[in-house]
């Protein structure tokens, strides 16, 4: 079967890889680079969490996340991730931190509790006087996410793949399984996947209704000198608590300290509108961190990088077969940690014809 996939984001090369591995035969088309930097996949490193709030479906099937991240490392003969472990803080009763910790709970998930002192004392960062307490899942971490595009392209080349980027497609013929290019070609195949994120609506103005697309940042920061030996075996955290949605990725393997916060995120049309960050955003999110740090002023910001996601109403997943076409979107940043599953599931679908399971799965439905 001749694969046509547009989008080289985690869930378009995941596909390349699983149907490659099938026999089949793989054009993967990319606007810009691999790994893109403008892309919902690009950035360096990607948080992997059991953690979901009362998203239960998802916190069940990151069981099968692991595992196809797994075979992946197989093919590719290096992990690209690292296992620091999670963190959450809660500020107060019923904030983000505490719904991931109740998810937790009654997916039956282990994790350690930490008291406001223990945890300072363990992390010199946090100020124990603003957060009522912590806990620790000792599972979970950072996918070191453009060194996985790299050598995924490079796996594919080798198998043969029909890579191409920089390459944007003007049209798409749902029915045909065909893509117009800029230069006017036509590339044709049997089936055809588009994993274009952000970019998913300027191919199908019909989906912009399921598919809003938004803006965020986020920023790479240097501590304080006294607190770098603190940060580098930290833990990731997944929410610092409060109102924020803030989360970071300790400075692991080379890669700096990230901070990102949901609550900045700002709905637009475009995915490549303002994608330079503004003089003084990467302040702003570095002052959503306090509470529950300590000395957040001390902090100085080293990068800021823009980022554009899309959403669903629901908070789940999106899957359509529009003809001979299949649609495949992540909802927000969580896509990542799906990826690798993401693509086996995909390429399942194709040779089954079976939307329906591949759509519930996406869901993160009881089937």
């Amino acid at each position: 079967m001749r694969v046509t996939i547009v989008g080289a984001g985690i869930a378009g090369l995941s596909t390349a890889w699983s149907l490659s591995k099938q026999g089949h035969d793989i054009t993967l088309i990319e606007q810009g680079s691999i790994p893109n930097p403008l892309a919902a996949s690009g950035d360096r490193h990607r948080m992997i969490r059991r953690a979901y709030g009362d998203a239960d479906g998802y916190a069940r099937n990151i069981e099968e996340a692991f595992d196809s991240w797994d075979l992946l490392w197989n093919d590719l003969g290096v992990s690209h991730y690292a296992n620091c472990g999670v963190l959450g803080i809660s500020q107060f009763a019923g904030d983000g931190a505490e719904q991931f910790r109740t998810g937790l709970d009654r997916m039956g998930f282990e994790y350690e509790r930490l008291e406001p002192l223990d945890a300072a004392a363990r992390y010199p960062f946090l100020d124990p006087a603003t957060f009522r307490y912590a806990y620790l899942d000792h599972d979970g971490g950072a996918l070191f996410s453009e060194r996985i595009a790299r050598d995924m392209k490079a796996w594919l080349k080798m198998r043969g793949a029909d890579i191409r980027m920089h390459t944007k497609v003007h049209a798409v013929d749902p029915n045909a399984a065909s893509v117009q290019l800029e230069n006017d070609e036509i590339v044709r195949a049997d089936r055809l996947v588009v994993t274009a994120g952000a970019w998913t609506a300027q191919m199908f103005p019909a989906l912009a209704e399921n598919l809003m697309t938004y803006r965020n940042i986020v920023a790479y920061l240097e501590p304080p000198a006294d607190l770098e030996d603190a940060w580098a075996t930290a833990p990731a955290i997944v929410d610092i608590g409060g109102a924020s949605d803030g989360y970071v990725l300790p400075p692991l393997d080379g890669i700096g300290l990230k901070f990102g916060a949901g609550v900045n995120k700002a709905r637009t049309p475009d995915p490549e509108a303002n994608r330079a960050a503004a003089p003084g955003e990467g302040d702003r999110l570095r002052r959503l961190f306090s509470p529950p740090f300590s000395r957040i002023d001390e902090y100085t910001v080293s990068e800021v990088k823009t980022c554009a996601y899309t959403f669903t109403a629901d908070n789940r997943f999106f899957s359509k077969r529009i003809g001979n076409t299949l649609v495949v979107s992540a909802c927000s940043g969580h896509g990542y940690k799906f990826g690798a599953a993401v693509g086996r599931r995909i390429a399942e679908a194709l040779e089954t014809n079976d939307d329906a399971t591949l759509a519930r799965w996406l869901r993160a439905e009881t089937v």
